[in-house]
């Protein structure tokens, strides 16, 4: 499980591009738990990769991501978050991280009653991101330019 969550993180954190030309379709397991789960959901768009369904919609007036295994088994959630919704001990930790960097991306992801906080942080040689632990920032993926 965490193996699957690395990756989706990644894949949202480089805002990379995984689109499926080939026949496969959303299982229905998927579009049956989706659909119970995000009734209130609009603007639907499912992408299927090589490993996940991903569906991103609006609820609530905001952006969300949902994956679901190949099964149709529900993974994780995700959206895209300000510093100021961060935990206040997190919020805290990472001011004094930033240093000259810039937050470029800061997103939450929940699954199994977990919750983990993704930041990335840029500056003019660097880019770093750090996933929280147990209340605390860790070095995730160091990009140097």
């Amino acid at each position: 499980m965490k193996k699957i969550i690395t990756i989706l993180a990644l894949v949202l954190t480089v805002s990379a591009s995984f689109a499926f030309t080939g026949t496969e379709s959303v299982s229905r397991q998927a579009l049956n738990t989706f659909s119970s789960d995000y009734a209130a959901a609009s603007d639907v768009t499912w992408t299927i990769t090589k490993d996940f369904f991903q569906v991103a919609f609006t609820l609530d007036g905001q952006r969300m991501f949902a994956f679901y295994n190949k099964s149709g088994d529900f993974i994780a959630i995700t959206h895209n978050i300000s510093s100021v919704q961060l935990p206040t001990g997190l919020k805290k930790s990472l001011k004094k991280l930033m240093g000259n960097r810039w937050i470029t991306d800061l997103f939450e992801v929940s699954h199994d009653d977990e919750t983990s906080w993704y930041v990335t942080l840029e500056s003019a040689d660097q880019k770093i991101i750090l996933k929280s632990y147990g209340g605390k920032w860790r070095i995730y993926q160091n990009m140097g330019r």
